[in-house]
């Protein structure tokens, strides 16, 4: 029937919109061939040749008299206008936004026969509706969402990339990593070309040894084969490490397509549109989702296709409008409208294996040669985007086969045969188009989880924590809940909470999270990304109340769990608080991994946290320390031992997600290292890495703060480190591995600082850390109070409050020593008291003008005057918090006198 789904893509393109008159071709970095066009099809307009009703007898190749058979002719033009106007007007009805209305005509429409369009549109009053029995509203929290029921086109529906199932193959999206898809994409052509020639060049050498003939002319021919096959062969090794490095740039995965509502006429719609994006990176990205959902579907129990090929599609999936944008190499831009599979994912895949067809086809444009009309002259270079046409021209090849007795039962003409519609229900409407894709996630979580096929871990958490997050929100928590957690946030009362949900579950940026930052810090990736990585965990481990005194004898006492501990007991379905234990703390710290893993380029396994979190997390809260990384760094730098701590604390996701991971699962028991090799748990790290602050000689505070300060920045490094002196740097570990066996050293890597905080030319790894950070370190502090647990949540410890004179084995180091640790503390302890003072008079003039508001109000609303008692209470206390500031002001003076001193 000429559909040839092996062919590849990268032989076709054109340019223009879809419904252009005329196709220009141009040449495509990564096309093997330049691509030709014919005369013959070049003049055909999409909108002209979408009706499949043509004459019996034309001079036109394509009109040809279309076969009668069971797979159904999509409807023309007119009555998808017809069909637009009925789902505008039921919107209207209803009270929702509907899609815009290319994108009824060209994406549903089109995948409609007449006839069903004629089922599911009625008139009334005039105008054009939905019919009653057509259509559904469906209520999630304060959103609505209108449902159409209908029969489409079994070919007419393509996989979801953004399945939660696959979560985690997907990276966070960045414009640096899209970059780096379209640099992947030229290197693995470029690695497949260098394979054609070194082939090429070993059959030539073969040929050489083979060839009879002068001796020295056969000699020579054959020294020059050789040569050739080597300098072929080392082309391939250099592109395939060229290759290998851009994948273990991304992490071994692809950023996540990036979703947005459609707009039409500057307002949003209850459609779904994809980013601009090139042409061969949308091929090569569709090909990734499709390989992952195959990969997430081979743990079903049975043979979905021949399920669907005995029996058809029994019940109904949900499907969401949405758009491709496509830029060709020419900066022409294609806007392809396409039903995408909400739920029923590997079903839409596995119809589309059926009818022999494949996704990037549908999405990116169909081959004309796969499915060339009778008496059509074909030309392998021509993009078919019309998706009624593309359709029209499968149903009449399928049709002309099964009239054909040589077809086989095995043709998708028989194969197909149950499932030429299926039924379907398609978002056309919704009264909120911002959170559309957030809810079509919860929906297709929700559709799993009630599933029989299996979960992989990583996918299976991340969906519980996006259920947990919409729990926060369908309680009207998650504002408060992240408030309380950011006591100094400038304006959590502003918050976005669409887009907080969406940042949270890394399906959005991290620019709604901007209103936790305190006034001081600036905005930036490392802050947005700590905020994002605090918000996790306050949201998994959320602090309770403090414990009440202590009861009398036989009364018995119910503890308050607060606001938010019922909503992750309910959530996660967790027992009762009183039996909360280890296993509860166990799976929270696997939920806790799973969700911050999202953020980071190279994700690695979720088990490296195990340990981090104990039962009293679980019960108590995280407790977080409130202080912003600013200040941690000031008061780290201050010989504030507990601000290392908690910095500690940040830093433990960089650590575990880095390009050379630092924290690693434990794999046993510690005391078998000798036997088996160092094992090490995670949380002996942590406190290793905690105690260096204030135990380890050999280890400097300026090389911590670089070390700490490289750490956070790295996820969003765009290049890699080069050594001081401009040379190649290597792995701390391998300085005596051979260079073809040593890693490449890719963006996100550090540099190890020496003992002066200055880099060097190698890069830090788990051999580093671990030799710097020694196990035994570790297991002797895990009892510590320098480094015990968290910190403290109240961010009260002053600076100064570690060991200025640093303990070393129990004994206090010389005055020499306390005198040059004392110069390089006293810098930051001067900001954190410059700072301190300028938000004191922030916040002074913030009350002065709520007082003269006060005052005024009451003035023009002539209330009456506060009680006495409260007044004189206020001026207490302002007048003590003058007198501790004028106080303050004599100590500065002796600072400023004693600083001519040093």
């Amino acid at each position: 029937m000429g559909l040839n789904p092996s062919a590849g893509v990268g032989s076709w393109i054109v340019r223009g919109e879809a419904e252009s008159e005329s196709y220009k071709i141009t040449d495509l970095s990564f096309a093997s061939t330049r691509l030709r066009l014919s005369g013959a099809c070049h003049a055909l307009d999409s909108r002209k040749r979408a009706s499949p009703a043509l004459p019996e007898k034309s001079d036109n190749p394509m009109a040809v008299k279309r076969p009668e058979g069971i797979f159904s002719y999509t409807s023309n033009a007119a009555w998808s206008v017809r069909l637009a106007d009925a789902v505008e007007n039921t919107c209207e009805q209803e009270g929702l936004v509907p899609p815009p209305r290319e994108a009824i005509t060209e994406g549903l429409g089109s995948a409609l026969g007449d006839t069903e369009i004629k089922k599911i549109v009625a008139t009334q009053q005039g105008k054009k509706v939905l019919a009653p029995f057509a259509y559904r509203t469906v209520s999630a929290g304060d959103d609505k969402v209108l449902l159409l029921n209908c029969e489409v086109h079994g070919a007419g529906v393509v996989p979801w990339d953004l399945n939660d199932r696959t979560a985690g193959s997907w990276t966070p999206p960045s414009p640096e990593a899209m970059q780096r898809v379209k640099a992947l994409v030229h290197a693995e052509f470029a690695l497949e070309e260098t394979r054609k020639d070194a082939k090429l060049a070993e059959k030539e050498r073969e040929a050489r040894r083979r060839s009879a003939g002068d001796e020295t002319h056969t000699a020579a021919a054959l020294a020059a084969a050789e040569n050739k096959h080597l300098d072929a062969t080392r082309r391939v090794s250099e592109a395939q490490r060229e290759r290998d490095a851009l994948l273990a740039v991304l992490g071994n995965r692809r950023p996540r397509p990036v979703v947005r509502s459609a707009e039409e006429d500057g307002k949003a719609k209850a459609a779904l549109a994809l980013e601009l994006q090139p042409y061969e990176v949308a091929v090569h990205i569709q090909r990734y989702a499709v390989e992952n959902l195959r990969r997430a579907g081979r743990g079903r129990g049975y043979d979905l296709a021949e399920s669907l090929v005995a029996a058809g599609q029994l019940s109904r999936g949900m499907c969401v409008l949405q758009q491709w944008q496509l830029q060709q190499p020419d900066g022409a831009t294609s806007k392809l409208w396409r039903m995408v599979a909400v739920t029923a994912n590997n079903r839409a895949l596995a119809r589309l294996d059926i009818f022999g067809l494949q996704v990037e086809h549908l999405v990116a444009g169909m081959p004309q040669s796969l499915c060339a009309l009778p008496n059509e002259k074909t030309d392998s270079s021509l993009l078919l985007h019309n998706q009624r046409e593309v359709l029209t021209r499968i149903s009449h090849a399928l049709n002309a086969a099964r009239l054909t007795e040589e077809t086989g039962q095995e043709h998708p003409a028989h194969r197909a045969a149950k499932i030429t519609t299926v039924p379907t229900e398609v978002v056309v409407g919704c009264s909120n188009p911002a959170a559309l894709e957030h809810l079509l996630r919860a929906l297709n979580v929700d559709d799993h989880l009630r599933g029989i096929q299996p979960y992989d871990e990583d996918a299976r958490l991340i969906a519980l924590f996006a259920i947990l997050v919409d729990a926060y929100a369908t309680e009207g928590q998650l504002g408060s809940a992240l408030t309380d957690a950011f006591p100094s946030a400038r304006g959590a009362d502003r918050l976005d909470l669409d887009g907080v949900r969406a940042a949270l579950t890394s399906n959005g940026p991290l620019d709604p999270l901007s209103p936790l930052l305190p006034l001081d810090v600036e905005v930036s990736p490392v802050a947005l990304r700590d905020i994002a990585l605090r918000s996790i965990t306050a949201l998994v481990f959320p602090d309770l109340p403090p414990a009440p005194t202590p009861a009398p004898t036989g009364r018995r006492q119910i503890r308050d769990t607060g606001r938010y501990w019922p909503i992750v007991r309910g959530a996660l379905q967790e027992p009762a608080w009183s039996q909360t234990g280890a296993k509860a703390a166990e799976a929270r710290t696997k939920l806790w991994s799973a969700a911050v893993a999202q953020r980071y380029m190279q994700r690695a396994n979720i088990l490296s946290a195990n340990g981090l979190f104990a039962v009293a997390d679980v019960r108590e809260g995280a407790q977080q320390d409130p202080r912003s990384l600013k200040e941690l760094f000031l008061h780290t730098e201050a010989g504030d031992a507990t601000a290392w701590a908690a910095l500690v604390q940040r830093m433990i996701p960089t650590l575990i997600h880095a390009p050379e991971p630092l924290i690693t699962p434990g794999q046993g028991s510690e005391a078998g290292g000798l036997r088996k090799g160092v094992r090490r748990s995670p949380a002996n790290a942590v406190a290793a890495l905690k105690t260096a602050y204030t135990r380890e000689a050999h280890v400097s505070r300026e090389l911590l703060l670089a070390f700490a300060k490289a750490i956070l920045g790295h996820p969003d490094a765009v290049q890699a480190p080069e050594a001081p002196d401009g040379s190649r740097p290597l792995c701390y570990g391998e300085r005596t591995w051979s260079e073809s066996d040593r890693s490449p050293i890719v963006p996100g890597m550090i540099l190890v600082p020496d003992i002066s905080g200055q880099p060097t030319g190698l890069v830090v790894d788990k051999a580093w850390f671990d030799e710097l950070f020694d196990p035994d370190s570790g297991r002797s502090s895990r009892s510590g109070s320098a480094a015990s647990g968290n910190p403290s949540g109240n961010g009260a410890s002053t600076a100064g409050s570690g060991d200025t004179s640093r303990m070393v084995g129990g004994v206090a180091a010389d005055p020499r020593a306390q005198l040059i640790s004392l110069r390089k503390e006293l810098p930051a302890r001067v900001e954190l008291v410059e700072g301190g003072y300028e938000r004191a008079v922030q916040s002074a003039d913030v009350l002065l003008a709520d007082f003269e508001t006060a005052r005024r109000l009451r003035a023009e609303l002539g209330e009456e005057a506060l009680p006495a008692d409260q007044r004189i209470e206020w001026m207490e206390k302002l007048t003590k918090a003058r007198s501790s500031a004028e106080s303050s002001v004599v100590a500065l003076q002796q600072v400023e006198a004693l600083i001519l001193h040093l």
